[in-house]
């Protein structure tokens, strides 16, 4: 196969990805960037947490709060609870990699904050583990998810199920939609600097 049709065929597989997420997800999204605002304006934290690539757009969004996307305004406070190495390596040997968001969950989250789960299965461990600790603890929930979002779809408060089996098409779709609530967010905050 040749590489022009390798790239034509990834590229109208994103298409028609990207069309699935529009007419499915759209109210979905509205939903998203509406408990996130809430969130920030109600003083709350956006934490994060995902394993892999998921990791890394876990990572990404929250450094887009803290910094900006594309918009000057305050810092905003958002935790991505995939980068601190020495708590994640503690804790995977003390007590399993299937607790290292839950316990970071248990001890900075606060009712009023607001956790992204990212998961292309929805069947971590890991994170199906931080989705528990965070309603045990009141803090609500949004999984991004794919595969038909998997075991933890029935624990989030909100599931964006990207409709894929395609690992890299749902993360791409994650970024899409995170960076969507990212631009609505620094619209309203950039307001507020400004006004």
């Amino acid at each position: 196969m040749s590489i022009r049709v390798v790239v034509g065929r990834e590229l109208d597989e994103h298409q028609a990805v990207l069309e699935h997420v529009r007419t499915d997800l759209t109210e979905a999204i509205v939903t998203l960037a509406t408990r996130t605002l809430e969130t920030l304006r109600g003083g709350g934290k956006l934490l994060f947490c995902g394993n892999g690539g998921s990791a890394a757009d876990a990572q990404h969004l929250a450094a887009e709060y803290v910094v900006r996307f594309r918009r000057e305004r305050d810092a905003l406070p958002a935790v991505a609870l995939t980068t601190d190495t020495s708590v994640i390596t503690a804790v995977a040997n003390d007590y399993g990699f299937d607790r290292v968001f839950e316990r970071q969950v248990r001890a900075i989250a606060d009712p009023g904050d607001l956790l992204v789960l990212h998961s292309t299965s929805g069947e971590s461990e890991n994170l199906l583990n931080a989705a528990r600790a965070a309603k045990e603890v009141g803090v609500s929930t949004v999984g991004l998810l794919g595969r038909g979002g998997g075991r933890l779809a029935e624990l989030v408060d909100l599931a964006l199920i990207v409709p894929t089996d395609s690992t890299a098409r749902a993360q791409e779709m994650h970024l899409l939609m995170g960076h969507i609530v990212c631009d609505i967010v620094d619209a309203s905050f950039a307001e507020d600097s400004t006004g």
